[in-house]
């Protein structure tokens, strides 16, 4: 991981929900992210499984970051996603965000969230409106 990256650093500083879900960046650089976090109990929904919201949350976390790796402030226009399998308290998950065109208004990013079997857990598309501003402002 680039721990020297000073947007990454502004961004984590300010995203207290990313802490509090665990999020453990593994690599991080322009246009990509990857992060892995393990499921606690009170991230479990009625089922005993990871509620949907907790994968989204993660997802969303790794494309804030990768979207605003270039500098520019970016913010979410969609997001779509489909979950694939379900995931226990203590499993942990990989999510995988990767830009797959960067446009000078919008970006589009591959987010894939797997299990510890490297079994897809959920995927998740995205598009990034990028703003004229600069994440450091």
């Amino acid at each position: 991981m680039d721990h020297s990256s000073p947007i990454l650093k502004a961004l984590i500083d300010q995203d207290h929900y990313s802490r509090w879900l665990g999020l453990i960046i593994d690599d991080y650089g322009l246009g990509f992210c990857k992060l892995h976090f393990t499921i606690r109990q009170e991230m479990l929904n009625g089922f005993g499984i990871v509620h949907g919201g907790i994968v989204f949350s993660a997802a969303d976390s790794a494309f804030a970051f990768a979207c605003n790796s270039h500098g520019r402030l970016s913010v979410a226009l969609d997001v779509q996603i489909s979950f694939i399998r379900s995931a226990k308290e203590g499993e942990t998950l990989y999510v995988d965000c990767k830009e797959i065109h960067l446009g000078n208004k919008t970006a589009f990013f591959d987010i894939a969230i797997t299990n510890e079997q490297k079994e897809i857990v959920a995927t998740f598309k995205s598009t990034s409106y990028r703003t004229s501003r600069n994440v450091l402002e």
